[in-house]
């Protein structure tokens, strides 16, 4: 074997020494050092020296004395095992190599693998087809099934194939069928490594199982031969012999044209260390294009082929047996790896009409499901029309951007969310049996009703797009324009322009103004941006980089109050298609009246009057305009707005509606006056001040209107005319007729001309206006009296007075008790000032000083006088009690018998001035006082109460006081709680009582003694 080839060379070139010169006696002189042996031969001697290390060193040479230095730098790769050498005096090495790999320095893997389909075409060196052919090689798959490999010899072709894990020797002749030869009992689809030496001949084939897993040793070294490779395959026919591994097909696999049914299962798995009559069969970089191997990948990896993520475009990756995996695409993607997108269909491009049909080639089944990607802008057009020979029985349109769908020319149900945004939507329209579903973004159900199942056959039509006929297509918004991508119905696609991977597509019948890609029409083309803006494309749309005071989708709307148009103090107010200069103007008597007229371009109805303002006149001309028999006035009369209409000759076309309230009071106020119905001929006029609806005005119902003033009559604020006075005095604000408003300034004044085409514009006058609200100089001079200050109130002053002084001009003293000086006691004005009479306890000029209330008390000797807020009380000692303790308490006689009086506690408490004690077990309170027990009074609990002061015993009984109760000792002819019962008599009923008792005792006895037996007594004495 070539194990122990490589074993005895190695050895002789490791331990062979040089035979000696001298006979049997070199042995005996232990020539051979290091562990060396020393062996005898034909009178000479040679050591072999030893292959464990010593002091972890080989030794080699004539003597085993050489210290061998091959391996110092070892080169061996792959965790080959080096071996140090002495060959010819010089120190080298050889590398013996693990499985799987092979070369000088193991530097070569002898590792294949099939992780798909494949083979590798290996020329051998056999000089005659019929001798055998002898196979070594390794193995490792979980794949039950697979050609390990093929082997021909003119008809004759002899395999080694897993059939359920075992591994068997299959013969087919000819055209013939296969043969089982030799089957192994092992089951070897474990997916680990096994070694099967093979003999392959014409007329002796067999296969045996060498070893599994770790029991496999090498059985050559590095310096095995390779096989040379083939560099392409062969015609068939053209060799008697041919030795492939793993599985070929074709014609090469049975000898002539063959099924795919008749192909040999493919092997997937690894191959390790292939041996073909002893040379080594190793993977060859092959010329592009050659057919020598297919699919061979250099070794043997175990990672997950997911791990490399090769499902593109987010597709799943989902890992196979052997190390194969397939992908599961989202669509709009297909493929292997995910990587070929679905052409996407451009209809209406360049606003043209397109459209494409398709035949149903098959039977749907009773569950029909149409989905697609739509991409569009428009918010109209159609999408789908499924149609047979007489009538069109699914229809799908797009209607103000929602997807609508009509199930048998009846059935209908619309989408709830637009799809209309220019991003692609993935709809889904299902139809199951006598139920109808739209679906968009897969799983969000827009719609669902019930219908009649749809009746499809093959042959019907499928128009995508629009109807050949234009007229028809209008009926559902016109054609479509828009993109549409990954149409299926029922999975089946519908292609309108194929991509390379083969899938099962429908017919396209038509391809009429449809694109490929999606591409967009340049919207910019015709500059659809106003006042300089720039266009920028977008799909199907376009966006405008408008200039700074513009806005709007194509810049058509003006900031103009950005352009500061407004002279001064007037503030800009954008408008609709133009802006206004707001700003207040004061009329006084030298004012001129203001005069506007419509500058004839006015085409709106005028239906409604505004105007702001604040006057304290009560009667004043706020405008008036007339024309012809038409005459408007608004006034103030009696301090209440009034609006008065004339609306032609009739008196009875004459209006008055007056306000509710007096609005002359200086203050700001809005009146808003409008007609009640603006549609009708006839209508009231109502009138709202400052917005308060409950408080309308209404006139009665009248014809006419305002639309008189916008033909050329003219308009006058302030006055009645231009050349009467102004009998106002007050500002005037806002005011509008018809939501147009009357500005203060001339045309000329302002910096930007209003570019709006309905106005009102100021005619000249010979006075400016008086810009702002400025009230008369009611302050100047000051008419508040002792340094009041004055108060501007807009034609009205008020003055602010100081504490001393009041009235309107601060021309009254103020009464000085008003402000409560005294402080603890009673105020009385005085002409010299103010005199405080203080309260109880208090003193001082403002009785804020706390009197003495101990001072001068009348508390007798022995006493303790306690100090109070308004008054002081006096705590007597024992056995006197009086308010002053000025009274004594009387003696009890020596012959009555008292219980004695506990002694109670004394609180001590913190008051809000000083602190204070509760006597006789008195608790402390938050007046500043204390809680008595009962049977004690005073503000400190300091008078235990004299029950006996109200004198309740009668009859000379005596009282004697206790706490909070008495006791009455009485006379011994009286009794009760009182002493009230008289027992004087109770004695002599005692006597009588008593004497009844003993005279029925005796008699009791008498009775007793006649009723017992004589009884003879005797008495005997004794000597």
């Amino acid at each position: 074997m070539w194990r122990f080839s490589v074993l005895v060379w190695t050895s002789w070139l490791l331990f062979a020494g040089t035979f000696s010169e001298d006979d049997l006696s070199g042995c005996e002189k232990q020539l051979c050092q290091n562990g060396g042996l020393c062996e005898s031969h034909d009178g000479a001697f040679r050591c072999l020296c030893s292959q464990q290390s010593q002091n972890g060193r080989l030794y080699g040479g004539e003597n085993c004395t050489t210290s061998l230095l091959g391996c110092d730098d070892n080169q061996c790769e792959n965790r080959g095992i080096c071996s140090p050498l002495l060959v010819d005096g010089e120190h080298t090495y050889t590398c013996i190599c693990l499985a799987g790999f092979t070369g000088p320095k193991c530097q070569t893997t002898s590792v294949f693998s099939f992780e798909t389909q494949g083979y590798i075409y290996v020329k051998t060196q056999l000089l005659d087809p019929e001798d055998p052919l002898n196979v070594t090689f390794s193995f490792r798959t979980d794949r039950p099934f697979g050609t390990i490999l093929q082997h021909r010899v003119d008809n004759l072709l002899l395999s080694i194939e897993l059939t359920d894990g075992h591994l068997g020797l299959h013969s087919l002749k000819g055209q013939g069928s296969s043969t089982l030869v030799q089957e192994l009992p092992e089951y070897l689809s474990n997916n680990k490594w096994h070694m099967v030496g093979a003999s392959l001949g014409v007329a002796v084939s067999m296969i045996k199982l060498l070893c599994t897993e770790e029991s496999c040793t090498r059985d050559f070294n590095s310096e095995v031969q390779l096989l040379e490779p083939a560099s392409a395959l062969p015609e068939p026919g053209s060799v008697r012999h041919s030795l492939f591994i793993g599985a070929v097909r074709g014609n090469w696999s049975s000898g002539g044209e063959a099924d795919e049914e008749h192909y040999p299962p493919v092997f997937l798995g690894c191959f390790r260390d292939v041996l073909v009559d002893s040379h080594l069969v190793l993977p060859a970089t092959v010329p592009e294009g050659s057919d020598a191997q297919v699919n061979v990948t250099e070794g043997c990896s175990d990672r997950d082929r997911c791990d490399d993520s090769p499902c593109q475009n987010r597709g799943r990756c989902v890992s196979q047996v052997w190390r194969s995996y397939t992908c599961e695409c989202f669509r709009p993607y297909e493929g292997n790896d995910c990587a070929e997108e679905y052409v996407t269909a451009r209809f209406g491009n360049q606003d043209m009409e397109g459209y494409a049909s398709f035949s149903l080639d098959d039977e749907p089944a009773d569950s029909v499901t149409i989905s697609m990607f739509l991409r569009t802008r428009r918010s109209s057009g159609l999408l789908l029309i499924m149609a047979n020979s007489t009538s069109q029985y699914l229809r799908l349109w797009l209607v103000e951007g929602k997807i609508k769908v009509q199930v048998n020319n009846f059935e209908t149900l619309v989408g709830k969310t637009v799809v209309n945004d220019g991003h692609f939507h993935l709809v889904t329209v299902k139809l199951n049996g006598s139920a109808a579903m739209l679906f968009q973004s897969a799983h969000q159900i827009q719609a669902y009703m019930l219908i009649r199942q749809i009746d499809a056959h093959a042959g019907d039509l499928v128009f995508v797009g629009g109807l050949p006929d234009s007229r028809a297509s209008a009926s559902f918004g016109g054609y479509f324009k828009g993109c549409i991508q990954d149409l299926r119905i029922n999975n089946k696609r519908t292609q309108f322009y194929p991509i390379a991977t083969p899938v099962e597509s429908y017919i396209l019948e038509q391809l009429v103004n449809v694109a490929q890609g999606c591409s967009s029409d340049n919207a910019c083309a015709v500059n659809p941006c106003l006042n300089g803006g720039v266009c920028y494309s977008m799909w199907d749309d376009f966006i405008c980089n408008c200039p700074p005071s513009t806005s709007g989708r194509r810049c058509e709307e003006v900031k103009w109050c950005e352009l500061f148009p407004c002279p001064f103090p007037a503030v800009c107010q954008p408008r609709s298609q133009g802006f206004e200069c707001l700003s207040n103007v004061t009329f006084r008597v030298e004012s001129s009246v203001l005069q506007y007229r419509s500058n004839g371009k006015i085409k709106r109805n005028l239906d409604s009057f505004s105007i702001s303002f604040r006057t304290r006149e009560s009667t004043a001309t706020l405008l008036h305009a007339h024309k012809d028999s038409h005459q408007l006035t608004v006034s103030l009369l009696d301090s209440h707005v009034v609006m008065e209409l004339q609306a032609g000759t009739k008196d009875s076309n004459k209006v008055t509606v007056r306000s509710e309230g007096p609005i002359s009071d200086g203050k700001w106020h809005t009146v808003d006056i409008s007609l009640e119905n603006k549609t009708l001929p006839t209508s009231r006029w109502i009138m709202v001040v400052d917005g308060d609806n409950t408080e309308q005005s209404m006139s009665r119902t009248a014809p006419g209107d305002l639309d008189f003033l916008k033909e050329g009559s003219f308009i006058f604020l302030g006055g009645l005319s231009s050349e009467a006075r102004v009998n106002m005095s007050g500002c005037i604000a806002l005011v509008e007729i018809g939501g147009l408003l009357l500005p203060f300034h001339l045309e000329t004044e302002f910096i930007v001309p209003r570019p709006q085409q309905e106005q009102f514009t100021m005619i000249g006058s010979d006075v400016a206006p008086n810009y702002g609200c400025w009230g008369a100089e009611v302050c100047s001079p000051n008419p508040c009296h002792n340094h009041g200050v004055c108060k501007d109130l807009f034609n009205l002053h008020h003055c602010i007075c100081s504490s001393e002084w009041t009235g309107p001009l601060c021309e009254k003293q103020t009464d000085s008790c008003i402000s409560s000086p005294c402080i603890n006691g009673h105020c009385i004005n005085l002409e010299e000032g103010i005199e405080c009479v203080c309260e109880v306890g208090y003193s001082g000029k403002q009785c804020d000083l706390e009197a003495d209330m101990c001072e001068n008390n009348n508390c007798s000797d022995g006493a303790t006088c306690l100090k109070g807020f308004r008054s002081y009380g006096c705590l007597c000692p024992l056995g006197i009690t009086g308010q002053h303790c000025n009274e004594k308490i009387p003696e009890i006689p020596w012959y009555i018998e008292t219980h004695p009086i506990p002694q109670l506690p004394v609180s001590t408490c913190t008051g809000t001035k000083w602190d204070y004690n509760c006597f006789n077990g008195g608790s402390c309170s938050e007046a500043d006082s204390c809680y008595c027990m009962p049977g004690f009074v005073g503000q400190w609990c300091e008078k235990d109460v004299d029950e006996c002061a109200s004198g309740p015993c009668m009859n000379g009984g005596f009282c004697v006081n206790y706490l909070n109760s008495f006791e009455c000792v009485c006379d011994m002819n009286y009794s009760g709680i009182h002493c009230q019962i008289d027992i004087s008599d109770f004695y002599l009923y005692l006597f009588l009582g008593l004497w009844q008792n003993i005279f029925q005792l005796v008699s009791y006895l008498v009775m007793r003694l006649d009723d017992e037996p004589e009884i003879e007594w005797g008495f005997v004495f004794n000597d």
